[in-house]
């Protein structure tokens, strides 16, 4: 009995994706001490529990991470019936009396305010809907480009995507339908759908802009091709929060200010969409480089577990991970340098915010699983005796 045991743990940790592991804790254990750097110079008015809540994250992330990756994700995959409504029907609480609005500025509802805590059901949705709409492309695989499982792959990734467009998340909206299209994209869709849609696009940007976007969303983006927006009252209060972030990344010049400073820029929610501006002053320009270049790493690692992936399930499945991840790097980073608008979009495993840190963890304990069961009728807990 021991002996098995002994092997089975053996096993385990051969086949456990190290690397990728080793690193998404890193980026979350910056976090924590980010954040408590942060309390701990009056930098936020955020309680000590910022922090302690993140480290504890961190470690229930970790450990459930640790958990999927020896469970074969078809297992998973095979819940769908139970999380997939689940997800479905906490995002939807949102629009009752149970949903929460952290900031009163904010265009979104997305929390839920359970008493002690909130939440971000959209976190959970992102899961189930990368889980769904990965088991869909696999049992559609060989008659994909019909044009009927094309209109149903879409109506598929509407769902979720227009639920979130309800709530007032734009930037969570985009993460969605990014998702959507590198995974349709990466599953074969053949290129007699893409053209036409690549076509229509300019016309599409026409109409939303015309006749969708708000005055205020049209502002946030307008705001980056001008001058001096601080200068000018109708986009002063649009640009405050990116003009005070790019002044505090370029404060920590090349090596950064450290940890614990006299001074550092005051930036708003500089905890939550804004972290890498606190990494600026922190570690300066080095110090940055080397952030990117270890979400460059994370995802570049997702995309090569999924090329070794046994089958199109767990390729799906590594695809979408991917995918939400890197938009998450792009939008967030983007907003801090002013080339995107401000759209509220965490910085993956940096960013405050327990939700988010799980939910990034459950993704990556899927990647893992995959990459631990890239074997023919493998299995790490089974030895095949």
């Amino acid at each position: 009995m021991l002996k098995t045991v002994f092997s089975a743990v053996i096993r385990y940790f051969r086949k456990l994706d190290k690397g990728l592991f080793i690193a998404v804790c890193g980026l979350s254990a910056l976090s924590v001490v980010l954040m408590y750097s942060l309390v701990d110079n009056g930098v936020t008015s955020k309680e000590p529990s910022m922090y302690y809540m993140q480290f504890i994250c961190l470690c229930i992330g970790a450990v459930i991470a640790l958990i999927m990756s020896g469970l074969d994700y078809h297992w998973f995959t095979k819940l769908w019936f139970l999380y997939a409504p689940a997800a479905i029907g906490l995002t939807l609480l949102t629009f009752t009396s149970l949903g929460y609005q952290p900031n009163a500025s904010a265009d979104d509802k997305a929390w839920l305010n359970l008493g002690f805590t909130t939440f971000q059901p959209s976190e959970v949705l992102k899961i189930a809907f990368i889980m769904t709409f990965a088991i869909h492309l696999d049992k559609v695989k060989d008659k994909l480009n019909h044009f009927v499982n094309v209109m149903l792959l879409c109506i598929h990734g509407a769902i979720p995507t227009l639920i979130i467009v309800l709530q007032g998340d734009d930037g969570t909206a985009i993460v969605f339908f990014v998702i959507f299209a590198c995974m349709i994209f990466a599953a074969g869709l053949s290129w007699k759908y893409i053209f036409p849609v690549l076509c229509a696009l300019p016309f599409a940007v026409w109409f939303i802009w015309e006749k969708v976007m708000q005055p205020h969303q049209k502002r946030r983006f307008v705001v980056l091709f001008i001058d001096d927006p601080m200068s000018d009252p109708e986009y002063a209060d649009i640009f405050y929060q990116q003009y005070w972030g790019r002044l505090a990344l370029g404060s920590g010049q090349l090596f950064g200010k450290g940890l614990h400073a006299d001074s550092y820029v005051s930036v708003p929610y500089v905890q939550n969409d804004f972290i890498f501006t606190y990494v600026g002053q922190c570690f300066g320009f080095i110090g940055c480089i080397a952030l990117v270049a270890v979400l460059t790493y994370v995802c570049l690692k997702i995309a090569a577990d999924s090329r070794i992936a046994k089958d199109c399930l767990g390729r799906n499945i590594c695809v979408g991970v991917f995918a939400m991840i890197f938009i998450h790097c792009v939008l967030n980073i983007g907003m801090v340098l002013v080339v995107m608008p401000v759209i509220g979009v965490p910085l993956p495993f940096v960013s405050q915010g327990g939700t988010s840190m799980v939910s990034m963890f459950i993704c990556i304990g899927l990647v893992m699983s995959v990459y631990s069961h890239s074997e023919k009728n493998y299995r790490v807990f089974y030895d095949g005796k």
